[in-house]
Protein backbone atom coordinates (compact mmCIF):
# COMPACT_ATOMS: atom_id res chain seq x y z
CA UNK A 1 0.00 0.00 0.00
CA UNK A 2 0.96 3.81 0.06
CA UNK A 3 2.20 6.17 2.06
CA UNK A 4 1.10 9.92 0.79
CA UNK A 5 1.94 13.28 2.29
CA UNK A 6 -0.21 15.92 1.08
CA UNK A 7 -3.86 16.22 1.22
CA UNK A 8 -4.28 16.85 -2.54
CA UNK A 9 -1.79 14.04 -3.65
CA UNK A 10 -3.81 11.81 -0.84
CA UNK A 11 -7.25 12.80 -2.24
CA UNK A 12 -6.69 13.49 -6.24
CA UNK A 13 -8.25 11.49 -9.49
CA UNK A 14 -5.43 9.59 -10.22
CA UNK A 15 -6.89 6.72 -9.07
CA UNK A 16 -10.28 7.47 -10.62
CA UNK A 17 -12.84 5.30 -11.54
CA UNK A 18 -13.09 5.28 -15.64
CA UNK A 19 -16.64 6.63 -18.21
CA UNK A 20 -16.60 3.12 -19.82
CA UNK A 21 -17.75 0.39 -17.25
CA UNK A 22 -16.26 -3.03 -17.77
CA UNK A 23 -19.14 -5.46 -18.18
CA UNK A 24 -17.84 -8.32 -15.74
CA UNK A 25 -18.23 -5.38 -12.74
CA UNK A 26 -21.72 -6.92 -11.84
CA UNK A 27 -20.72 -9.57 -9.48
CA UNK A 28 -18.53 -7.03 -7.83
CA UNK A 29 -20.88 -4.38 -7.30
CA UNK A 30 -23.56 -7.44 -5.86
CA UNK A 31 -20.14 -8.24 -3.68
CA UNK A 32 -19.72 -5.12 -1.69
CA UNK A 33 -17.67 -6.93 0.91
CA UNK A 34 -14.14 -8.28 0.20
CA UNK A 35 -11.03 -9.65 2.05
CA UNK A 36 -7.75 -7.79 1.82
CA UNK A 37 -4.35 -9.86 2.51
CA UNK A 38 -0.77 -8.68 2.88
CA UNK A 39 1.67 -11.41 2.99
CA UNK A 40 4.66 -11.64 3.02
CA UNK A 41 8.71 -11.75 3.98
CA UNK A 42 8.02 -8.16 5.72
CA UNK A 43 6.07 -10.36 8.14
CA UNK A 44 9.03 -11.69 9.42
CA UNK A 45 11.00 -8.73 10.78
CA UNK A 46 7.25 -7.63 11.70
CA UNK A 47 8.16 -3.97 12.16
CA UNK A 48 11.12 -4.68 13.95
CA UNK A 49 14.62 -4.07 12.45
CA UNK A 50 17.67 -5.21 14.42
CA UNK A 51 16.06 -5.10 17.74
CA UNK A 52 14.75 -1.49 16.76
CA UNK A 53 10.72 -0.70 16.20
CA UNK A 54 10.14 0.66 12.51
CA UNK A 55 7.43 3.77 11.95
CA UNK A 56 5.21 3.50 9.35
CA UNK A 57 3.01 -0.02 7.81
CA UNK A 58 4.54 -3.19 7.97
CA UNK A 59 5.03 -3.88 4.30
CA UNK A 60 7.21 -0.79 3.60
CA UNK A 61 9.93 -1.80 6.04
CA UNK A 62 12.58 -2.35 3.53
CA UNK A 63 11.82 0.84 1.87
CA UNK A 64 11.41 2.91 5.14
CA UNK A 65 15.13 1.78 7.03
CA UNK A 66 16.68 1.89 3.01
CA UNK A 67 17.67 -2.23 3.48
CA UNK A 68 20.35 -3.69 0.81
CA UNK A 69 18.40 -5.87 -1.74
CA UNK A 70 21.06 -8.59 -0.70
CA UNK A 71 20.13 -8.26 3.23
CA UNK A 72 16.34 -8.10 2.84
CA UNK A 73 16.76 -11.58 0.61
CA UNK A 74 17.61 -13.29 3.37
CA UNK A 75 14.23 -13.05 4.83
CA UNK A 76 13.21 -15.63 2.40
CA UNK A 77 15.74 -18.34 3.83
CA UNK A 78 13.74 -17.79 6.83
CA UNK A 79 10.21 -17.66 5.10
CA UNK A 80 8.59 -21.01 6.10
CA UNK A 81 4.79 -20.43 7.53
CA UNK A 82 3.97 -24.01 7.88
CA UNK A 83 0.95 -23.53 9.72
CA UNK A 84 -0.46 -21.97 6.67
CA UNK A 85 -4.08 -23.50 5.84
CA UNK A 86 -5.93 -21.75 2.35
CA UNK A 87 -9.34 -23.73 3.59
CA UNK A 88 -9.02 -21.57 7.26
CA UNK A 89 -8.22 -18.35 5.19
CA UNK A 90 -11.08 -18.89 3.26
CA UNK A 91 -13.62 -20.28 5.49
CA UNK A 92 -13.10 -17.16 7.72
CA UNK A 93 -13.58 -14.96 4.85
CA UNK A 94 -17.17 -16.96 4.16
CA UNK A 95 -17.86 -16.10 7.80
CA UNK A 96 -17.38 -12.43 7.31
CA UNK A 97 -19.48 -12.71 5.08
CA UNK A 98 -16.69 -11.28 1.98
CA UNK A 99 -17.50 -12.58 -1.19
CA UNK A 100 -14.12 -11.84 -3.04
CA UNK A 101 -10.84 -12.65 -2.09
CA UNK A 102 -7.55 -10.23 -3.09
CA UNK A 103 -3.85 -11.46 -1.93
CA UNK A 104 -0.33 -10.03 -2.58
CA UNK A 105 0.88 -12.07 -5.37
CA UNK A 106 4.05 -9.47 -5.59
CA UNK A 107 4.29 -6.47 -3.32
CA UNK A 108 6.66 -3.62 -3.50
CA UNK A 109 9.77 -5.81 -2.51
CA UNK A 110 9.40 -7.52 -5.15
CA UNK A 111 9.01 -11.26 -3.29
CA UNK A 112 6.01 -13.21 -5.31
CA UNK A 113 3.85 -15.14 -3.20
CA UNK A 114 3.77 -18.38 -5.61
CA UNK A 115 5.71 -20.12 -7.73
CA UNK A 116 7.35 -18.02 -10.80
CA UNK A 117 9.00 -19.45 -13.28
CA UNK A 118 10.44 -16.36 -14.71
CA UNK A 119 11.96 -14.91 -11.38
CA UNK A 120 13.73 -17.47 -8.99
CA UNK A 121 12.86 -14.57 -5.99
CA UNK A 122 9.67 -16.59 -5.06
CA UNK A 123 8.32 -18.60 -2.17
CA UNK A 124 8.67 -21.84 -4.29
CA UNK A 125 12.38 -21.73 -5.40
CA UNK A 126 13.63 -19.21 -2.85
CA UNK A 127 11.84 -20.36 1.13
CA UNK A 128 12.80 -23.56 3.05
CA UNK A 129 8.94 -24.13 2.31
CA UNK A 130 8.85 -24.67 -0.85
CA UNK A 131 4.46 -24.72 -1.53
CA UNK A 132 2.88 -22.44 -4.04
CA UNK A 133 -0.32 -20.80 -1.10
CA UNK A 134 -2.23 -19.26 -4.39
CA UNK A 135 -2.25 -22.51 -5.68
CA UNK A 136 -4.31 -23.87 -2.62
CA UNK A 137 -5.94 -20.69 -2.06
CA UNK A 138 -7.10 -20.83 -5.45
CA UNK A 139 -8.88 -24.13 -5.15
CA UNK A 140 -10.16 -22.78 -1.82
CA UNK A 141 -11.65 -20.13 -3.28
CA UNK A 142 -13.13 -22.22 -6.02
CA UNK A 143 -14.72 -24.66 -3.53
CA UNK A 144 -16.40 -21.98 -1.80
CA UNK A 145 -18.02 -19.69 -4.31
CA UNK A 146 -15.44 -16.69 -3.16
CA UNK A 147 -13.77 -14.70 -6.65
CA UNK A 148 -9.81 -14.97 -6.23
CA UNK A 149 -8.00 -11.82 -7.31
CA UNK A 150 -4.26 -11.18 -7.28
CA UNK A 151 -2.59 -7.55 -5.26
CA UNK A 152 0.62 -6.68 -8.27
CA UNK A 153 2.94 -3.69 -7.56
CA UNK A 154 3.33 -2.62 -11.21
CA UNK A 155 5.33 0.39 -10.63
CA UNK A 156 7.40 0.39 -7.27
CA UNK A 157 10.01 -3.20 -7.18
CA UNK A 158 12.26 -2.40 -4.49
CA UNK A 159 14.18 -5.53 -5.86
CA UNK A 160 14.54 -5.16 -9.54
CA UNK A 161 16.51 -2.51 -10.97
CA UNK A 162 13.86 -1.39 -13.37
CA UNK A 163 11.02 -1.08 -10.74
CA UNK A 164 10.55 2.49 -9.24
CA UNK A 165 11.95 3.83 -5.56
CA UNK A 166 14.83 1.56 -4.87
CA UNK A 167 17.63 4.75 -5.06
CA UNK A 168 20.14 3.07 -2.67
CA UNK A 169 20.70 -0.50 -4.72
CA UNK A 170 19.87 1.16 -8.22
CA UNK A 171 20.39 4.66 -9.26
CA UNK A 172 17.65 6.23 -10.79
CA UNK A 173 19.34 7.71 -14.01
CA UNK A 174 19.99 3.72 -15.24
CA UNK A 175 16.12 2.88 -14.91
CA UNK A 176 14.69 0.99 -17.77
CA UNK A 177 11.22 0.98 -16.88
CA UNK A 178 9.82 -0.34 -20.63
CA UNK A 179 12.06 -3.21 -20.25
CA UNK A 180 10.89 -3.96 -16.61
CA UNK A 181 7.73 -4.26 -17.76
CA UNK A 182 8.93 -6.97 -20.71
CA UNK A 183 11.15 -8.20 -18.62
CA UNK A 184 9.51 -9.37 -15.31
CA UNK A 185 5.59 -7.39 -15.33
CA UNK A 186 4.44 -9.13 -18.27
CA UNK A 187 5.55 -12.50 -17.62
CA UNK A 188 4.13 -12.77 -14.40
CA UNK A 189 1.17 -11.13 -14.87
CA UNK A 190 0.93 -14.40 -17.56
CA UNK A 191 1.79 -16.49 -15.15
CA UNK A 192 -0.74 -15.33 -12.52
CA UNK A 193 -3.60 -14.93 -15.24
CA UNK A 194 -2.96 -18.46 -16.80
CA UNK A 195 -2.26 -20.64 -13.49
CA UNK A 196 -4.56 -20.51 -11.56
CA UNK A 197 -8.31 -20.67 -13.28
CA UNK A 198 -10.53 -17.87 -13.44
CA UNK A 199 -9.14 -14.36 -12.06
CA UNK A 200 -11.92 -11.71 -10.85
CA UNK A 201 -9.42 -9.15 -10.69
CA UNK A 202 -5.78 -8.10 -10.68
CA UNK A 203 -5.16 -5.17 -7.73
CA UNK A 204 -2.28 -2.89 -9.31
CA UNK A 205 -1.04 -0.33 -6.67
CA UNK A 206 0.57 2.77 -6.24
CA UNK A 207 1.00 4.81 -10.16
CA UNK A 208 3.63 6.14 -9.06
CA UNK A 209 5.83 7.55 -12.62
CA UNK A 210 4.00 4.63 -15.12
CA UNK A 211 2.82 6.54 -18.09
CA UNK A 212 -0.76 6.09 -18.80
CA UNK A 213 0.43 4.44 -22.52
CA UNK A 214 2.12 2.04 -19.85
CA UNK A 215 -1.10 1.87 -17.69
CA UNK A 216 -3.50 0.93 -20.87
CA UNK A 217 -1.18 -1.53 -22.35
CA UNK A 218 -0.86 -3.45 -18.80
CA UNK A 219 -4.73 -2.93 -18.51
CA UNK A 220 -4.86 -4.61 -22.53
CA UNK A 221 -2.63 -7.04 -21.72
CA UNK A 222 -5.06 -8.35 -18.58
CA UNK A 223 -8.27 -7.86 -20.76
CA UNK A 224 -6.26 -10.27 -23.31
CA UNK A 225 -5.61 -13.18 -20.97
CA UNK A 226 -8.98 -12.99 -19.53
CA UNK A 227 -11.29 -10.63 -20.42
CA UNK A 228 -13.51 -11.10 -17.17
CA UNK A 229 -10.96 -9.99 -14.83
CA UNK A 230 -11.23 -6.70 -13.91
CA UNK A 231 -8.51 -3.96 -13.52
CA UNK A 232 -8.21 -1.89 -10.28
CA UNK A 233 -8.27 1.98 -10.62
CA UNK A 234 -4.39 1.93 -9.41
CA UNK A 235 -2.92 0.86 -12.24
CA UNK A 236 -3.07 4.54 -12.78
CA UNK A 237 -4.08 6.89 -14.97
CA UNK A 238 -7.82 6.50 -14.83
CA UNK A 239 -7.99 3.91 -17.43
CA UNK A 240 -9.05 0.93 -14.59
CA UNK A 241 -12.13 -0.72 -14.81
CA UNK A 242 -12.99 1.01 -11.18
CA UNK A 243 -11.96 3.33 -9.08
CA UNK A 244 -9.65 2.72 -5.68
CA UNK A 245 -10.51 6.04 -3.02
CA UNK A 246 -7.69 6.34 -0.50
CA UNK A 247 -6.34 4.00 1.95
CA UNK A 248 -9.24 3.99 4.90
CA UNK A 249 -11.16 6.62 2.71
CA UNK A 250 -14.62 6.99 3.22
CA UNK A 251 -15.83 9.97 1.03
CA UNK A 252 -18.17 12.81 2.10
CA UNK A 253 -21.23 11.26 0.03
CA UNK A 254 -22.82 9.26 -2.32
CA UNK A 255 -20.66 8.78 -5.52
CA UNK A 256 -21.09 8.74 -9.23
CA UNK A 257 -19.54 5.27 -10.06
CA UNK A 258 -18.07 2.34 -8.93
CA UNK A 259 -15.18 2.97 -6.15
CA UNK A 260 -14.08 0.90 -3.46
CA UNK A 261 -12.35 1.57 -0.39
CA UNK A 262 -8.86 -0.65 0.71
CA UNK A 263 -8.80 -0.30 4.52
CA UNK A 264 -6.94 -2.03 8.23
CA UNK A 265 -8.56 -3.95 11.07
CA UNK A 266 -5.14 -1.46 12.80
CA UNK A 267 -2.78 0.27 11.64
CA UNK A 268 -0.62 -1.76 8.95
CA UNK A 269 -1.29 -3.94 6.31
CA UNK A 270 1.37 -6.38 6.53
CA UNK A 271 1.69 -7.81 9.92
CA UNK A 272 3.21 -5.92 12.75
CA UNK A 273 4.01 -7.59 16.48
CA UNK A 274 3.39 -4.51 18.08
CA UNK A 275 0.27 -3.16 16.07
CA UNK A 276 -2.37 -3.75 18.59
CA UNK A 277 -5.01 -0.66 17.96
CA UNK A 278 -7.79 -2.80 16.64
CA UNK A 279 -10.76 -1.01 15.56
CA UNK A 280 -13.64 -1.92 17.33
CA UNK A 281 -16.73 -4.33 15.68
CA UNK A 282 -18.83 -0.92 15.66
CA UNK A 283 -16.09 1.29 14.40
CA UNK A 284 -15.36 -1.41 11.27
CA UNK A 285 -19.18 -1.85 10.99
CA UNK A 286 -19.87 1.82 10.75
CA UNK A 287 -17.58 1.56 8.39
CA UNK A 288 -19.09 -1.55 5.88
CA UNK A 289 -22.35 0.53 6.43
CA UNK A 290 -20.84 4.01 5.78
CA UNK A 291 -19.08 2.69 2.64
CA UNK A 292 -22.13 0.84 1.21
CA UNK A 293 -24.30 4.13 1.51
CA UNK A 294 -22.02 5.90 -0.55
CA UNK A 295 -22.34 3.14 -3.35
CA UNK A 296 -18.21 2.08 -2.28
CA UNK A 297 -16.86 -1.15 -1.83
CA UNK A 298 -15.57 -2.59 1.33
CA UNK A 299 -11.91 -4.61 0.87
CA UNK A 300 -10.64 -5.21 4.60
CA UNK A 301 -7.66 -6.41 5.23
CA UNK A 302 -5.73 -9.15 7.60
CA UNK A 303 -1.89 -9.37 8.02
CA UNK A 304 -1.16 -12.32 8.40
CA UNK A 305 1.78 -13.77 10.81
CA UNK A 306 4.92 -15.12 9.43
CA UNK A 307 4.05 -18.90 10.18
CA UNK A 308 0.89 -18.49 8.13
CA UNK A 309 -1.73 -17.56 10.93
CA UNK A 310 -4.55 -14.77 10.81
CA UNK A 311 -4.18 -12.66 14.47
CA UNK A 312 -7.34 -13.80 16.34
CA UNK A 313 -8.34 -10.33 16.90
CA UNK A 314 -8.77 -9.70 13.10
CA UNK A 315 -10.53 -13.37 12.80
CA UNK A 316 -12.83 -12.31 16.24
CA UNK A 317 -13.88 -9.12 14.70
CA UNK A 318 -14.35 -10.53 10.96
CA UNK A 319 -17.05 -13.09 12.21
CA UNK A 320 -18.92 -10.45 14.14
CA UNK A 321 -19.39 -8.56 11.27
CA UNK A 322 -20.45 -11.63 9.63
CA UNK A 323 -22.99 -12.34 12.26
CA UNK A 324 -24.69 -9.02 11.49
CA UNK A 325 -24.57 -9.46 8.02
CA UNK A 326 -26.53 -12.76 8.66
CA UNK A 327 -29.31 -10.50 9.65
CA UNK A 328 -28.93 -7.40 7.38
CA UNK A 329 -27.19 -8.40 4.48
CA UNK A 330 -29.87 -7.56 2.33
CA UNK A 331 -29.19 -3.83 2.96
CA UNK A 332 -25.57 -4.34 1.91
CA UNK A 333 -25.42 -7.09 -0.49
CA UNK A 334 -26.05 -5.81 -4.08
CA UNK A 335 -27.53 -2.20 -2.92
CA UNK A 336 -26.56 1.25 -4.45
CA UNK A 337 -26.03 4.47 -1.94
CA UNK A 338 -28.26 5.99 -0.41
CA UNK A 339 -30.59 8.13 -2.52
CA UNK A 340 -29.89 11.02 -0.45
CA UNK A 341 -26.41 13.29 -1.80
CA UNK A 342 -25.43 13.75 1.86
CA UNK A 343 -24.82 11.62 5.10
CA UNK A 344 -27.72 11.50 7.52
CA UNK A 345 -27.22 12.41 11.59
CA UNK A 346 -26.77 8.61 13.34
CA UNK A 347 -28.45 7.12 9.93
CA UNK A 348 -27.10 5.70 7.00
CA UNK A 349 -28.74 4.60 3.61
CA UNK A 350 -28.71 2.12 1.30
CA UNK A 351 -31.33 0.98 -1.45
CA UNK A 352 -32.46 -1.34 -4.12
CA UNK A 353 -35.28 -1.01 -6.27
CA UNK A 354 -38.37 -0.64 -4.31
CA UNK A 355 -36.48 -0.65 -1.40
CA UNK A 356 -34.78 1.85 1.07
CA UNK A 357 -33.03 0.43 4.36
CA UNK A 358 -32.19 2.76 7.17
CA UNK A 359 -28.82 2.07 9.30
CA UNK A 360 -29.89 2.95 12.72
CA UNK A 361 -26.23 3.97 14.27
CA UNK A 362 -28.16 6.10 16.82
CA UNK A 363 -31.53 4.50 17.29
CA UNK A 364 -34.52 6.00 19.44
CA UNK A 365 -38.14 5.42 20.00
CA UNK A 366 -38.93 8.12 16.72
CA UNK A 367 -37.63 8.41 13.60
CA UNK A 368 -37.99 11.30 11.63
CA UNK A 369 -36.42 11.49 7.81
CA UNK A 370 -37.02 14.60 6.06
CA UNK A 371 -36.62 15.11 2.23
CA UNK A 372 -37.86 11.80 1.02
CA UNK A 373 -40.51 11.81 -1.50
CA UNK A 374 -41.10 8.45 -1.96
CA UNK A 375 -44.52 6.95 -1.03
CA UNK A 376 -43.94 4.29 1.73
CA UNK A 377 -46.01 1.26 1.47
CA UNK A 378 -44.65 -1.02 4.73
CA UNK A 379 -41.64 -1.09 7.01
CA UNK A 380 -39.88 -3.72 9.24
CA UNK A 381 -36.68 -4.28 11.21
CA UNK A 382 -34.72 -6.62 9.51
CA UNK A 383 -34.81 -9.95 11.83
CA UNK A 384 -37.40 -9.26 13.51
CA UNK A 385 -40.81 -9.33 13.51
CA UNK A 386 -42.12 -6.45 15.59
CA UNK A 387 -44.38 -4.07 13.79
CA UNK A 388 -42.89 -0.26 11.93
CA UNK A 389 -45.41 1.81 12.37
CA UNK A 390 -44.96 4.73 9.94
CA UNK A 391 -46.77 8.50 8.88
CA UNK A 392 -45.71 10.47 6.22
CA UNK A 393 -46.64 14.40 5.68
CA UNK A 394 -45.02 17.74 4.34
CA UNK A 395 -44.62 20.72 6.75
CA UNK A 396 -46.29 23.89 5.64
CA UNK A 397 -42.79 25.93 6.76
CA UNK A 398 -40.55 24.76 4.52
CA UNK A 399 -42.09 22.59 1.85
CA UNK A 400 -40.30 19.99 3.58
CA UNK A 401 -41.33 16.24 2.98
CA UNK A 402 -41.65 13.80 6.24
CA UNK A 403 -41.61 10.58 6.75
CA UNK A 404 -42.58 9.22 10.71
CA UNK A 405 -41.59 5.89 12.44
CA UNK A 406 -42.27 4.42 15.45
CA UNK A 407 -39.54 1.70 16.34
CA UNK A 408 -40.41 -1.11 18.11
CA UNK A 409 -37.75 -2.00 21.78
CA UNK A 410 -34.21 -2.12 20.06
CA UNK A 411 -32.39 -2.39 23.37
CA UNK A 412 -31.37 -6.36 21.93
CA UNK A 413 -30.32 -5.65 18.54
CA UNK A 414 -26.72 -6.63 17.88
CA UNK A 415 -24.53 -3.52 16.96
CA UNK A 416 -26.59 -1.56 13.82
CA UNK A 417 -30.23 -2.55 13.97
CA UNK A 418 -31.81 -2.05 10.22
CA UNK A 419 -35.33 -0.96 8.98
CA UNK A 420 -36.16 -1.53 5.69
CA UNK A 421 -38.87 0.59 3.71
CA UNK A 422 -40.88 -0.71 0.94
CA UNK A 423 -41.90 2.03 -1.61
CA UNK A 424 -43.91 2.49 -3.95
CA UNK A 425 -41.11 2.12 -7.03
CA UNK A 426 -37.54 4.02 -6.60
CA UNK A 427 -36.22 6.17 -3.99
CA UNK A 428 -37.11 9.81 -4.74
CA UNK A 429 -36.19 12.63 -2.74
CA UNK A 430 -35.85 16.66 -2.68
CA UNK A 431 -32.67 17.69 -4.94
CA UNK A 432 -31.90 20.49 -2.84
CA UNK A 433 -30.17 20.39 0.97
CA UNK A 434 -32.85 20.19 3.32
CA UNK A 435 -32.93 21.13 7.39
CA UNK A 436 -32.76 18.02 9.50
CA UNK A 437 -35.67 17.37 12.00
CA UNK A 438 -33.17 18.21 15.05
CA UNK A 439 -32.76 21.96 13.32
CA UNK A 440 -29.08 21.10 11.78
CA UNK A 441 -28.27 22.65 8.41
CA UNK A 442 -25.19 21.14 6.77
CA UNK A 443 -23.12 22.89 4.10
CA UNK A 444 -21.32 20.16 2.22
CA UNK A 445 -18.62 21.09 0.00
CA UNK A 446 -18.90 18.27 -2.84
CA UNK A 447 -22.66 19.42 -2.34
CA UNK A 448 -21.71 23.34 -3.33
CA UNK A 449 -22.08 25.34 -6.36
CA UNK A 450 -17.77 26.72 -6.92
CA UNK A 451 -17.86 30.68 -7.83
CA UNK A 452 -14.06 30.73 -8.93
CA UNK A 453 -12.28 33.99 -9.50
CA UNK A 454 -9.95 34.21 -12.62
CA UNK A 455 -7.18 31.91 -12.54
CA UNK A 456 -8.58 30.30 -9.34
CA UNK A 457 -7.57 26.41 -8.42
CA UNK A 458 -10.24 25.38 -5.98
CA UNK A 459 -11.06 22.22 -6.40
CA UNK A 460 -12.99 19.59 -3.84
CA UNK A 461 -11.43 16.07 -3.61
CA UNK A 462 -12.86 12.90 -3.80
CA UNK A 463 -12.72 13.00 0.20
CA UNK A 464 -15.34 16.03 0.12
CA UNK A 465 -12.41 18.78 1.11
CA UNK A 466 -11.82 21.69 -0.43
CA UNK A 467 -8.14 22.12 -2.13
CA UNK A 468 -6.53 24.66 -3.88
CA UNK A 469 -8.50 27.68 -2.46
CA UNK A 470 -5.70 30.32 -2.52
CA UNK A 471 -8.50 33.09 -3.87
CA UNK A 472 -10.26 35.12 -1.91
CA UNK A 473 -12.62 35.85 -4.81
CA UNK A 474 -13.58 32.08 -4.58
CA UNK A 475 -17.28 31.59 -3.15
CA UNK A 476 -19.02 27.85 -2.33
CA UNK A 477 -22.61 28.09 -1.93
CA UNK A 478 -26.00 26.03 -1.80
CA UNK A 479 -29.80 26.31 -1.75
CA UNK A 480 -31.45 25.31 1.50
CA UNK A 481 -34.66 24.30 2.88
CA UNK A 482 -35.38 25.78 6.27
CA UNK A 483 -38.58 25.29 7.84
CA UNK A 484 -37.13 26.82 11.25
CA UNK A 485 -36.36 30.27 11.48
CA UNK A 486 -34.17 31.27 14.40
CA UNK A 487 -30.31 32.10 15.32
CA UNK A 488 -28.11 29.65 14.32
CA UNK A 489 -24.22 29.12 15.91
CA UNK A 490 -22.21 28.35 12.62
CA UNK A 491 -19.11 25.81 13.04
CA UNK A 492 -17.07 25.08 9.70
CA UNK A 493 -15.50 21.75 9.17
CA UNK A 494 -11.87 21.78 8.67
CA UNK A 495 -8.86 19.58 7.91
CA UNK A 496 -5.98 19.97 10.05
CA UNK A 497 -4.78 23.56 9.82
CA UNK A 498 -1.07 24.79 9.38
CA UNK A 499 0.57 26.55 11.91
CA UNK A 500 -0.15 30.18 11.88
CA UNK A 501 -0.82 32.78 13.89
CA UNK A 502 -3.33 35.89 14.79
CA UNK A 503 -2.57 37.72 11.89
CA UNK A 504 -1.15 34.91 9.67
CA UNK A 505 -3.95 32.96 9.39
CA UNK A 506 -6.58 31.99 6.78
CA UNK A 507 -10.20 33.25 7.89
CA UNK A 508 -13.69 32.16 6.60
CA UNK A 509 -17.25 33.87 6.15
CA UNK A 510 -20.34 31.93 6.46
CA UNK A 511 -23.16 34.39 5.10
CA UNK A 512 -27.66 33.92 4.64
CA UNK A 513 -30.92 35.88 4.94
CA UNK A 514 -28.46 38.69 5.21
CA UNK A 515 -26.40 37.79 8.11
CA UNK A 516 -23.05 36.65 8.52
CA UNK A 517 -20.67 35.59 10.98
CA UNK A 518 -17.08 34.69 10.18
CA UNK A 519 -13.06 34.84 11.63
CA UNK A 520 -10.07 32.63 11.63
CA UNK A 521 -9.57 28.87 11.63
CA UNK A 522 -8.17 29.47 15.01
CA UNK A 523 -9.04 27.15 18.13
CA UNK A 524 -10.45 23.97 16.52
CA UNK A 525 -12.07 21.04 18.31
CA UNK A 526 -11.29 17.45 16.39
CA UNK A 527 -14.10 15.53 15.78
CA UNK A 528 -13.83 11.59 17.01
CA UNK A 529 -15.82 10.04 13.90
CA UNK A 530 -14.81 6.84 12.10
CA UNK A 531 -13.66 9.13 9.28
CA UNK A 532 -11.71 11.10 11.59
CA UNK A 533 -9.29 8.44 12.82
CA UNK A 534 -7.17 8.42 9.81
CA UNK A 535 -8.19 11.77 8.23
CA UNK A 536 -8.63 13.45 10.73
CA UNK A 537 -11.72 16.92 11.35
CA UNK A 538 -11.47 19.59 13.26
CA UNK A 539 -14.66 21.75 14.17
CA UNK A 540 -14.21 25.72 14.44
CA UNK A 541 -16.69 27.84 15.75
CA UNK A 542 -17.10 31.25 13.78
CA UNK A 543 -20.38 32.87 15.73
CA UNK A 544 -24.35 32.95 15.39
CA UNK A 545 -26.20 33.92 11.95
CA UNK A 546 -30.22 34.61 12.29
CA UNK A 547 -32.53 33.37 9.11
CA UNK A 548 -35.51 34.81 10.36
CA UNK A 549 -38.33 33.35 7.62
CA UNK A 550 -38.83 29.71 6.54
CA UNK A 551 -37.98 28.76 2.93
CA UNK A 552 -35.57 27.97 0.48
CA UNK A 553 -32.60 30.16 1.31
CA UNK A 554 -28.73 30.29 -0.02
CA UNK A 555 -26.26 29.96 2.10
CA UNK A 556 -22.22 31.31 1.22
CA UNK A 557 -18.90 30.45 2.05
CA UNK A 558 -15.93 32.57 1.34
CA UNK A 559 -12.68 33.04 2.61
CA UNK A 560 -12.09 36.82 3.39
CA UNK A 561 -8.52 35.84 4.42
CA UNK A 562 -6.10 33.30 2.95
CA UNK A 563 -2.38 32.30 4.35
CA UNK A 564 0.20 32.33 1.61
CA UNK A 565 2.22 29.51 1.18
CA UNK A 566 -0.09 26.66 2.30
CA UNK A 567 0.48 23.73 0.40
CA UNK A 568 -3.68 22.87 -0.08
CA UNK A 569 -4.69 26.45 0.89
CA UNK A 570 -8.04 26.59 2.57
CA UNK A 571 -9.07 22.82 3.56
CA UNK A 572 -12.55 22.60 4.58
CA UNK A 573 -15.39 19.83 3.92
CA UNK A 574 -18.13 22.17 4.59
CA UNK A 575 -19.96 24.45 7.39
CA UNK A 576 -22.98 23.37 10.08
CA UNK A 577 -25.42 25.43 11.24
CA UNK A 578 -26.95 24.32 14.40
CA UNK A 579 -30.30 26.29 16.63
CA UNK A 580 -28.30 28.20 19.06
Amino acid sequence: MAEFTTWRARMGGRNAAPVVHHPGLGWWREARFGMFIHWGLYAIPAGIWKGEPVDGIGEWIMFRKRIPRAEYETLAEQFNPVRFDAKAWVDLAVQAGMRYLVITAKHHDGFALYRSPCCPYNIVDATPYGRDPLAELADACRDAGIRLGFYYSQDQDWHDPGGSRNDWDFAPEEKDFAAYLERKVKPQLRELLTGYGPVGLIWFDTPYSISREHSIELRDFVHRLQPDCLVSGRIGNDVGDYGSLGDNQIPAGRVQADYETPATLNDTWGFKSNDHHWKSVENLLLLLIDLASKGVNYLLNVGPTAEGVIPEPSAERLRAIGAWLKVNGEAIYGTQGSPFPYEHDGMRMTTRPGHLFLHLLEPEAELVVHGLRSQVTGARLLGSAAPVRHTQDRSAAGDVDRLRLELPDLSDCDHVPVVALDLAGDAETDPLTVQQPDGAIHLHAHLAEVDQGPGSTLEVLSNGMTAGWTDTADELSWQVKVFAPGSYEVTVITAPQYETTEVNEHHLEVAAAGGAAGGPLRAARELDTARSQYFPEYAVTLGRIAVDAPGTHRFTLRATQVVDGTPDGVTVFGATLRPA
